[in-house]
């Protein structure tokens, strides 16, 4: 089974594909965008903010490359940023276009009385079954590393939520397109169950 990851130069590659290679993949990764168009299965990683996460795609040519990706219904995941990179508008620091794969924003988390960033472990609760989320344990806990949380338009799109001072989306899905807020590479047992479910989609 293999996976390409796109590199954008965003995030430390490492960590997510050890765990991939620990899951059953077979992993390449793609530093340019003419790796895209034969990948069987694509992961979109990232760290730090919307605005310098879609800089980084476009000024690679990546941003084409992953919308002709997922338009072609191969099995796309993004992670952490690279979910939040799916949505068509962010509104971190400025608004910025995203890949607009699916409908919605990506906003200020409400965090309340907690502090932000939200960091450390939390639960991510199912709303709706998915092979993506198959098999994981009744209470799945997931590492988080995040200010910002996706707003989608569609609550029918929304796979898993969590609580930190309001119930934000965590995991989403539009068809072949899903994305998890979380970080499964760090995530333990729950983060290998959802990686080797992601390749067997």
């Amino acid at each position: 089974m293999n996976v390409t990851i796109i590199d954008s130069g965003i995030c430390n590659l490492g960590s997510i594909s050890r765990a991939l290679e620990r899951a059953g993949a077979t992993v390449q990764v793609a530093t340019e965008a003419a790796a895209v168009a034969n990948a069987e299965r694509l992961l979109l990683p990232g760290v730090g903010s919307f605005p310098a996460g879609m800089k980084a795609l476009n000024e690679r040519g990546f941003t084409a490359a992953i919308r002709e990706f997922a338009a072609a219904g191969r099995p796309l995941l993004g992670i952490c940023l690279g979910m939040q990179l799916l949505f068509e508008t962010g509104e971190e620091f400025e608004e910025t276009r995203g890949l607009g794969l699916i409908s919605g924003r990506v906003r200020e988390i409400k965090a309340g009385a907690n502090p932000v960033p939200h960091m450390g472990w939390n639960r991510i609760v199912p709303r709706k079954a998915d092979p993506l989320l198959a098999e994981l344990p009744a209470e799945a806990f997931f590492y988080f590393v995040h200010s910002f949380v996706c707003e989608p338009a569609e609550r029918a799109e929304v796979l898993g939520e969590t609580e930190y001072g309001e119930t934000f989306c965590s995991v989403v899905r539009r068809g072949n397109v899903r994305g998890i807020q979380a970080h499964p590479e760090k995530s333990q047992r729950c983060g290998a169950t959802l990686l080797e479910n992601f390749l067997k989609l």
